[in-house]
């Protein structure tokens, strides 16, 4: 979860913006033939790592994520989305997470079930399904979800704690310009495509419904119809 305490020799502080700063007798001068690059990085003696983080009540470093990715809440508490994403599924039931909440009261999350993972743990327990669509809005599905959010919500800060989600009908696919070739988010893309989903994690309500076309592998269509259930965690 941390990256340890600082080396001998070697101070650590945390910007008024939650960046990460390091003084030490080991920073670099500066970039070859380049003062503007070191005007940036070095001020004051401090090397500025265009990382966020804070130190914990141990005395440990730990790194959230690149400064330019941290998204701000509403009241100003700042919040990585990669960070959270990537403890959510450490969980074998998520095969997919987004997390979402810049300048929103708090954080959300929608979610893909891992659908292999998810069917044998459901077929254990007599829970019957015929596809990802039914078997990721089963509320036993749900419940199995809530827990391992709840189980990342205790290694985050309370006001970066995910309140919302939603388990999507689907999972996020490279062929549907969700993902990159590399499997990470597109973030832009994905917000404007299921806008209606984050606009109800925000108003309030228990139910969006979605109207839209999912596209296979083969090139085959198929449209989707059906409700999600929007739960608190």
């Amino acid at each position: 979860d941390t990256v340890g305490k600082p080396i001998p020799e070697t101070e650590i502080k945390i910007s008024e913006a939650g960046e990460i700063l390091s003084r030490s007798p080991c920073v670099f001068k500066g970039y070859y033939k380049n003062p503007e690059a070191t005007e940036k990085t070095l001020r004051n003696g401090w090397l500025h790592s265009g990382d966020t983080g804070y130190i914990d009540e141990d005395g440990h470093l730990v790194v959230f994520d690149r400064t330019d990715d941290i998204m701000t809440l509403a009241d100003g508490t700042r919040f990585s989305p990669q960070y959270i994403e990537s403890r959510l599924v450490f969980s074998p039931y998520l095969r997919n997470a987004w997390v979402i909440g810049d300048g929103q009261p708090y954080v959300s999350a929608v979610i893909c079930i891992a659908y292999k993972v998810v069917g044998k743990w459901a077929e254990e327990r007599g829970i019957p399904y015929t596809s990802y669509q039914e078997l990721s809005q089963k509320p036993e599905v749900y419940e199995l979800v809530r827990q391992a959010i709840q189980q990342t919500n205790q290694h985050l800060p309370e006001a970066a704690r995910i309140r919302r989600f939603v388990n999507l009908y689907k999972e996020f696919d490279a062929d549907d310009d969700e993902l990159t070739r590399t499997g990470k988010l597109r973030r832009r893309f994905i917000h404007d495509r299921y806008k209606v989903i984050v606009d109800a994690l925000y108003d309030q309500t228990d139910q969006v419904h979605i109207d839209t076309t999912i596209t296979y592998e083969d090139g085959r269509q198929v449209a989707i119809k059906t409700d999600l259930h929007v739960a608190d965690v």
